[in-house]
């Protein structure tokens, strides 16, 4: 296939949350808007060649801080008028006014996206630093959820913590807030990386155990470079098993061995994520394809792709 060549799906967008709500397990891949010339061709090789798998769906972030969001938009749009997967907008409240985040909304709307993440956002420069609510905007991720459903037909989700958000003072805040994001209009929820499956199994039965059946879509990373993992989990709050840490230092200088065990540990926590029931697997790619291929090939036979 052509680099960039135009291949549009025809029909209406289906939702994302009839999607993962369906018996079969959604597979989707999560991508970082370009921040170069030369990330723009590493960005869509990657798209193209993950494209033939059919993904139930592709993301882009929107940038630390919401930072870079003009790209976030160009690449959305682009995946949504050339290509044939389907796109999901990551919207947050990060610097912006509520009539600036209506106008993106609408933006979104008149590119034919109706499937958008709705993300309160880290504080631009510094994700530990103190949050501060634009003048004119929203505070809380509930409140762009409302935002987003009462302007117009839209399929929305929202951010999931499996290992609580690191501002969460406990789980119980984190249960609570993450409730309210739901009932908030929200139709389904994508988690931050993880590494114990059981975290994710904890978060689900104690939504559900608060009156809430949101289906929750594990984020899963394939590690393919040990310096990039360490400062993912660092952002995210993430936390790394010493079993998993010890297996990628020992083989830091090696870039094959630490893919190749990237994988097999991917691999593995997806079999029992999808094994415990989770609706399906959210890979975030890091804009390259090889190690998300690989797997979604070793998880062809448990899910039946």
């Amino acid at each position: 296939m052509t680099l960039g060549a135009p291949s549009v799906m025809p029909g209406q967008p289906p939702a994302i949350g009839d999607l993962v709500a369906a018996a079969e397990p959604t597979f989707s891949f999560e991508f970082f808007p370009p921040r170069s010339e030369k990330g723009e061709t590493t960005l869509w090789t990657a798209l193209r060649e993950l494209e033939p798998l059919q993904p139930s769906f592709v993301s882009v972030t929107y940038g630390a801080g919401g930072g870079n969001r003009v790209k976030t938009v160009e690449t959305t749009d682009r995946i949504a008028t050339e290509t044939t997967m389907l796109p999901m907008a990551h919207l947050t409240a990060v610097n912006h006014s509520v009539a600036e985040l209506r106008n993106l909304i609408g933006h979104f709307a008149a590119v034919g996206v109706r499937n958008i993440l709705a993300l309160r956002g880290d504080p631009p420069g510094d994700v530990r630093g103190e949050w501060v609510e634009h003048p004119d905007g929203l505070a809380h991720a509930h409140e762009l959820v409302s935002l987003i459903k009462e302007s117009g037909d839209f399929s929305v989700g929202v951010a999931a913590f499996p290992e609580r958000h690191p501002r969460s003072p406990d789980w119980d805040s984190e249960i609570r807030h993450f409730v309210a994001k739901c009932r908030a209009g929200a139709d389904f929820a994508i988690t931050q990386m993880f590494y114990n499956w059981a975290d994710w199994a904890r978060l689900r039965d104690a939504t559900v155990a608060a009156g809430c059946d949101v289906p929750i879509v594990p984020g899963v990373m394939p590690v393919i470079n040990v310096r990039n993992l360490e400062r993912i989990a660092e952002l995210s709050g993430a936390h790394i098993p010493k079993t998993v840490g010890d297996r990628f230092h020992a083989v830091a200088d090696d870039p094959v061995a630490v893919r190749e065990i990237g994988v097999e540990i991917a691999t593995e926590l997806c079999e029992r994520l999808l094994a415990e029931g989770a609706p399906g697997i959210h890979f975030i790619t890091m804009n390259r394809s090889p190690a998300t291929r690989e797997i979604w090939q070793n998880l062809r036979s448990v899910a039946h792709v």
